[in-house]
């Protein structure tokens, strides 16, 4: 499982998933550049990783940092969008607001999760695919979430997902004749930072850490035929089994659609 030489981008990495998932690109082999709002800009964080500040709900600040990574490597080979909003202040006065109904939700969070999830998503997926058809190989990931297909407690995260999920499956349609695979993957719970903050009212039995996400981004990076994956929803704990990696405990925790979630 060897990135050596190869250019990946993760959107919103300062922390959680996307961060885990940066680290394991890195530790296989692949120069890996980060965005986030509060990472040093355009400085190195250790030897294969890079920092670039960047709000992804500001155009300019996104196509200035896709430009910068095109003119510092020539091209991207993989690119992540896990950047999202609307996790803010998920515990207000006291209350864990997520579950509240939707007719009670402040309109600032459907905004926030297609503003800087979906639309984010989408942009810099535009500025990443001129790079990738032009070497006919490359491979997006959209980290997206089972709440896409059921009922998750908050119904304007479930349609941002679907949403994303649609995406992917529209743009894998245009990008599979230039070689280009382009995936929804789908974590379990992971430990994330937000997460733990509210950890007392939930079950982190079968949880995940941000790098096994990682691993799995790296099993399907290292893939020669990963465009038979096109396209599709793909669930990293399904991935682990078919792939043969584990979390970083030595686990393999078990997807959600088998755990009965």
């Amino acid at each position: 499982m060897d990135l050596d030489g190869r250019v990946a981008v993760v959107t919103g990495a300062t922390r959680g998933v996307g961060r885990g998932i940066s680290r394991e690109l890195a530790r296989h082999g692949a120069r890996v550049f980060v965005t986030g709002r509060s990472v040093p800009d355009r400085a190195p964080l250790d030897d294969r990783t890079t920092g670039i500040r960047c709000d992804h709900r500001d155009d300019a600040q996104v196509a200035a940092a896709f430009d910068y990574i095109l003119q510092a490597c020539g091209a991207i080979d993989i690119l992540v969008n896990n950047v999202w909003g609307g996790y803010e202040r998920m515990v207000d006065d006291g209350e864990f607001t997520w579950p509240r109904p939707f007719w009670q939700q402040p309109l600032w969070r459907w905004d926030a999760m297609f503003g800087a999830g979906v639309r984010a998503h989408y942009r810099a997926s535009q500025l990443a695919a001129p790079s990738m058809t032009a070497q006919e190989r490359g491979l997006i990931v959209n980290i997206s979430s089972f709440a896409a297909v059921m009922y998750a407690g908050n119904v304007a995260y479930g349609v941002s997902k679907a949403a994303t999920d649609k995406m992917t499956a529209d743009m894998a349609t245009e990008l599979k004749r230039h070689g280009v695979a382009v995936v929804s993957l789908y974590p379990g719970l992971v430990r994330t930072e937000k997460v733990m903050e509210s950890a007392q009212w939930l079950d982190l039995s079968n949880s995940e850490s941000p790098e096994f996400i990682g691993r799995a981004v790296v099993a399907l990076a290292t893939d020669g035929d990963v465009l038979r994956h096109t396209g599709k929803v793909l669930v990293a704990a399904t991935l682990a089994a078919d792939y043969g990696f584990t979390d970083l405990d030595g686990t393999t925790p078990r997807p959600l659609t088998i755990a009965g979630a």
